[in-house]
């Protein structure tokens, strides 16, 4: 199954490209200060992530003088719905059932109240959707 939006690949790809959009552009030395530099991460790794990201098209690049500048190229909105259809993928697998139950059993011995909340989202999807 081919996915429409490319993940970033991990929490490092992740932070840059969240810096990348609070930003909206930026020199790999500006988002090296952001990200790399706080995590003790050498700047050589900060780039090696621009270009993985450059690669899987989630970013752009483009010259500025004697530097590149990088830009998001996929909004931060299509990459977190794509984020939590894979997380819900990985979590839920090929049978959602058991996965779906234990969830529910996990929520209720959290806050048994929070079972009420789910079933009211619920049902306001399925009012916004349609009924399907």
């Amino acid at each position: 199954m081919r996915r429409s939006t490319r993940l970033p690949g991990g929490d490092l790809e992740y932070a840059v490209l969240a810096v990348l959009w609070e930003m909206g552009a930026g020199s790999a030395r500006e988002i090296h200060d952001r990200v790399g530099v706080p995590a003790g991460l050498v700047y050589t790794t900060t780039a090696k992530v621009l270009d993985r990201l450059r690669g899987k098209r989630l970013v752009t690049r483009r010259r500025r003088g004697k530097t590149f500048v990088f830009e998001p190229r996929v909004p931060r909105d299509r990459v977190e719905a794509a984020r939590a259809r894979d997380l819900v993928d990985r979590l839920l697998g090929p049978g959602p059932e058991r996965a779906i139950a234990a969830l529910v059993g996990a929520v209720q011995s959290i806050d048994p109240q929070l079972l009420d909340t789910l079933a009211r989202e619920i049902e306001t999807r399925r009012r916004s959707s349609g009924g399907s």
